[in-house]
């Protein structure tokens, strides 16, 4: 099976490698501010970790019992997608507390799945012991050796249908990965936070030429915000 060395850059320079050079883009061309690359570790690092997660038992048993075991939790075997799903919940959960914001929470927690996955998806070329279904089906199976297969000692049916299979995965873990990112603000352009959070407020030309057109009275908070009060016969009433 892969070491950890070449999941950690499977993940962050093959599937994460659009948001880098966007991100790289940006501070070069345009400049970005210290808590920006503060972020861009951040997400790495939540990233790089979770691609590790299916083999965290192995660091205990290493320190307890001199051995490199890291394929279950007790009965539980961790290279499986209900392991997988602990990086979902729990990276969610952290983003809540990061951003307040549901949308960016279930982003990041969905960053954080797709790079579970793509620890499975490496051990299966590797042909590792991927218990994909646990608890329903417990027995292991590897999605690449059912397409490593002559043509002739199988129908053609199930040689189309495993290959099939096998790029709607790549093809989940890949999309998963960039268009959790891209919502994030790492994309192909990355969008600063400074930037991000000057648009939560109101666009002062379109609030203004909107009340021109209806109207409407315009008092101006004290934060320069124009806020539109309609001073309509029906609200009269």
């Amino acid at each position: 099976m892969p070491y950890p060395v070449v999941h950690l850059m499977f993940f962050v320079f093959c599937l994460s490698s659009p948001a880098i050079y966007g991100f790289a883009k940006t501070a070069y061309l345009k400049g970005v501010h210290w808590t920006d690359w503060w972020y861009l570790i951040l997400i790495l690092a939540i990233g790089g970790f979770c691609s590790l997660l299916p083999d965290v038992p192995a660091v205990w048993n290493y320190l307890l019992y001199g051995t490199l075991g890291h394929t279950r939790i007790g009965p539980v075997p961790t290279h499986s997608l209900l392991f997988c799903s602990l990086a979902f919940i729990g990276v969610a959960l952290l983003g809540q507390l990061l951003y307040r914001n549901r949308d960016k929470a279930i982003a990041l927690g969905t960053f954080a799945e797709a790079a579970a996955l793509s620890h499975l998806l490496l051990d299966d070329v590797a042909d590792g012991a991927i218990t994909y279904f646990y608890p329903f089906y417990n027995a292991s199976m590897n999605l690449f050796s059912y397409a490593n297969v002559d043509l002739a000692k199988v129908n053609f049916m199930y040689y189309n249908l495993a290959g099939m299979v096998i790029v709607v995965f790549v093809s989940c873990v890949m999309l998963m990965t960039l268009v959790s990112l891209n919502y994030l603000g790492f994309g192909i352009q990355y969008r600063p936070l400074a930037e991000k959070n000057a648009k939560l407020g109101y666009d002062r030309s379109v609030v203004v030429s909107e009340s021109n057109r209806r109207g409407a009275y315009i008092p101006e908070t004290e934060h320069g915000m124009k806020v539109i009060e309609a001073d309509s016969a029906e609200n009269r009433q």
